[in-house]
């Protein structure tokens, strides 16, 4: 596979000047020229990227994902996540920004700790964010002001660059939580799917599939597991998890309540492997033990 070690043979693939600092960039798609080379077919980079498209169009494969660029798009992509860019696709006549900083660029900084928890690093393209015009705007005035700070390099320039990537990471938070609440029906009938397989999945009770993992209930709804669990935090206030979990224990107290099951054949059932996991779960979300509450249940 090969490799983008430094934002310098980025931008020579581009066809653009060196870069004014050496670990962060931000480039105007206007100038940079696409050809043909090898290292489009699979790469990896050292940096993280994000994009402001503005008429620019082209196909990137990211992970296991697509993106397909068009107007007012906002994307992100990590580090050492494998793309694949569909030359034939990009439009020499597209605008748009885009800021790359190479992951050596946070360290020191707690960013580089805290980076990893924005789920639109790994959000899919029907999952990425379309702007208004004043929150596409309020993005572009942070970019000119990182561009302008990396044109003067002293003590300062790092400290006051990833302060202004972290308010851009913030004001992309608001977007994106904005984006979540004002799509309803759409989300509605997300949560609505994620109920029903939920339910669909324990009513199976099919021992061999094992517990039901973030995982498996992202992939059959066609989202990132960061994404279901922001969407599901935001409209009910707990992640994909915990309503996983919620509804196993769910199941578990119709058993203990209804059934002569002893505790491992519910938890076998419930696809847990050992019944002592089965029953940490139980009296982690109940405060009593498996037995307990199906006594507590015939004395009530």
């Amino acid at each position: 596979m090969n490799t983008i070690q430094s934002l310098s043979a980025f931008h020579r693939l581009l066809r653009l000047p060196e870069p004014k600092h050496p670990l962060v960039s931000v480039i105007n798609l206007s100038e940079a020229v696409f050809e043909e080379d090898e290292m489009w077919k699979g790469f990896v980079s050292r940096f993280y990227c994000i994009a402001l498209k503005r008429e620019a169009t082209g196909k990137i494969r990211y992970g296991q994902q697509h993106y397909d660029y068009d107007k007012g798009m906002l994307s992100f992509t990590a580090p050492n996540q494998v793309q694949y860019l569909d030359i034939h696709s990009m439009d020499c006549h597209g605008k748009g920004y885009l800021l790359v900083f190479h992951e050596d660029f946070l360290l020191k900084h707690s960013l580089a700790q805290t980076i990893s928890g924005y789920g639109f690093f790994s959000y899919a393209v029907n999952e990425a964010l379309h702007l208004s015009e004043d929150e596409e705007n309020d993005l572009m005035e942070i970019l000119f002001k990182i561009d302008k700070e990396c044109r003067h390099i002293d003590r300062y320039t790092q400290e006051i660059i990833l302060s202004q990537i972290d308010l851009l990471l913030n004001f992309s938070l608001r977007f994106y939580e904005r984006q979540f609440i004002t799509r309803k029906s759409g989300n509605h009938r997300l949560l609505a799917k994620f109920e029903q397989y939920l339910i669909d999945y324990l009513r199976e009770e099919n021992p061999e599939k094992g517990i039901l993992t973030v995982h498996q209930v992202a992939e059959a709804m066609n989202l990132s597991p960061n994404y279901l669990s922001d969407l599901l935090r935001i409209h009910t206030g707990q992640n994909t998890q915990q309503h996983i979990h919620e509804k196993l224990i769910g199941k578990a107290k119709e058993k203990l309540s209804a059934t002569q099951m002893s505790i491992g054949e519910i938890a076998y059932a419930l696809g847990f492997e050992h019944p002592q996991s089965f029953s940490t779960l139980f009296k982690k979300k109940t405060n009593m033990a498996p037995l307990e509450f199906r006594m507590k249940f015939k004395f009530n």
